[in-house]
Parts: structure tokens; sequence; C-alpha cells
């Protein structure tokens, strides 16, 4: 009979692990509340993404090292989103918004072939105000271009955000190997 019972809850264990999952994660933080113009003009609120499961990122349209492949990552997640049937939303936050005007951020979309249906990028705010959401609910360094430089210094992480606007993953922006494993914390997110 104990070998019944032993077998029994081997049996169950297994059905339990073989139905899913949870996201592994590393964060624990609330996003801030935030307004922001979006490339097409309009405003953007934390609120707005309430109920959705999104990714974040921090970048700059005139920038000349990271941003290159971190916006190419997040075009190839995309794509790979819509394969897989992935519903969930993309947020690039200009960390420049003195110069990345909601034109300049359409154009830079259109540069990375960007579906506006699910991925917008957002603008419209003080410096500061990025840097404080960057730091505090991110917990991702953002600093002011040195003296003679436009380069504004930034972290490269791509950023879960469950539906009740807490971060709760983050992953490298810079390597293309991260994007499996965002879609497999999507998967698990969204099934």
């Amino acid at each position: 009979m104990n070998r019944l019972i032993i077998i029994g809850m081997f049996i169950f264990i297994l059905f339990l692990t073989a139905c899913g999952g949870e996201i592994e994660t590393n964060m624990s933080r609330d996003v801030l509340d935030f307004s922001a113009t979006t490339q097409d003009n309009e405003t953007l609120t934390q609120e707005d993404l309430e109920g959705e499961w999104w990714i974040a990122d921090f970048v700059f349209t005139n920038c000349t090292t990271v941003c290159l492949p971190m916006t190419t990552n997040m075009s190839k997640l995309q794509e790979k989103m819509k394969e897989e049937e992935l519903d969930a939303e993309l947020i690039s936050f200009s960390v420049d918004p003195e110069y990345d005007s909601p034109e300049v951020l359409s154009k830079y979309a259109d540069n990375y072939q960007a579906d506006l249906t699910n991925w917008t990028f957002l603008t419209g705010y003080e410096f500061e105000a990025i840097r404080e959401l960057s730091i505090k609910s991110f917990q991702s360094m953002l600093e002011k271009p040195p003296e003679g430089s436009d380069q504004v210094t930034h972290g490269t992480r791509f950023f879960l955000v469950n539906p009740e606007g807490e971060v709760i993953k983050n992953y490298s922006g810079v390597d293309r190997k991260e994007l499996d494993i965002i879609i497999e914390d999507l998967k698990l997110a969204l099934n």
C-alpha cells in the first residue's frame, strides 16, 4: 500500500510540474506613476498599462552604442511574440527627451520596422523625471551626458512588468540569447 501511495504522489508531482510553472523573478519593484507622450503625440500613463504584461527598456535615438543592439533585439522580440501569438506591450522610454520628440521617435520606430500596435516609444517628460523612474522603479542607472558629449549613460536591461504594475524580472537587452528566456517567461505569464 505504501508503494502505491508513493507512486501516486510521484505522478501527482509530475502532473503539477508539467501543468505549469512560475516565472523565476529577480526583481520586485512597483512602477512609479508616469505620464508620457507617445511617438503619435498621444498621452500614455502607467495607469493605461494596468492589466497588461509589458516589457520596458530605456534608449535614445542618437545613441551610438548600446541602443542599436537593444532596439534591434526589441524588434526581434516583437517578431518572436507575433510568431508565438503572445499578447504583451513593448515600451521604450527615451532617456533623451529633449532631443527625442514624437516625430523623431516615429522615424526611429520606422527604422526598426516597429509594429506600433503593441510597441510604444515614449518622451515628453523632463530628464529628471525619467531618471527617477529609471532608478526607483527599474533599479537602472541613468546619468546625463558628460561634458562635451550628447551620449546619455543608461542601463541596458529589458524589464518584465506584470499587470499589477510591478517590475518582476530583468534581462540583458544586448544579448540576443535572452530573447528566448523572455519568450518562455511570457508564455508562462500569458497561458
